[in-house]
């Protein structure tokens, strides 16, 4: 618990929130609605290299929901989603597992969740919950998959400088 107390890491974990808040507010009009691709979820990957990006991911996605407008429960249910996402990427990196299962908690989390959203919440009876579940995993493929296993592979290349201890 105290290496997370140095100033190093809070100054990374702040990094990542504030890059996650400022791709998604500036991919708005993408990043928001049943068809969606969050850029900024790319970096739901980062955990998997260093535990500091787990609470810069939640309070980034916060804060991007909040200043965007976004609905209470998107505010809280969507960074919940992002928090979870990013806790079990950390812990497919403590349990030794592929690199390549990184995304697949953030694309699985915000599936669920935001899909029960978009279901129960914002389009009751207009859309079923696997309909719903499907558009939103597939942003999130696109995002995770797509862009973030690059962003994983750039910057394990130079993890050893952007997070040393």
């Amino acid at each position: 618990m105290k290496r997370f107390f140095k100033t190093r890491t809070l100054v990374q974990s702040a990094l990542i929130g504030a890059l996650y808040a400022v791709v998604t507010m500036a991919c708005a009009p993408i990043s928001f609605s049943l068809v969606q691709v969050r850029v900024s979820e790319a970096l739901t990957v980062l955990p998997y290299l260093t535990p500091t990006a787990v609470p810069g991911l939640f309070i980034g996605c916060v804060a991007a929901n909040f200043l965007c407008g976004a609905p209470l429960y998107d505010v809280i249910f969507g960074s919940l989603a992002t928090l979870l996402g990013a806790l079990l990427t950390y812990l497919v990196r403590r349990q030794g597992l592929s690199k390549w299962l990184a995304p697949l908690p953030p694309v699985l989390a915000n599936a669920l969740i935001v899909g029960a959203l978009m279901k129960y919440v914002y389009m009751p009876g207009e859309i079923g919950f696997l309909a719903a579940t499907a558009y939103v995993a597939a942003g999130q493929l696109i995002a995770c998959y797509g862009l973030g296993m690059p962003l994983l592979a750039v910057v394990e290349k130079y993890k050893e400088r952007i997070f040393k201890d």
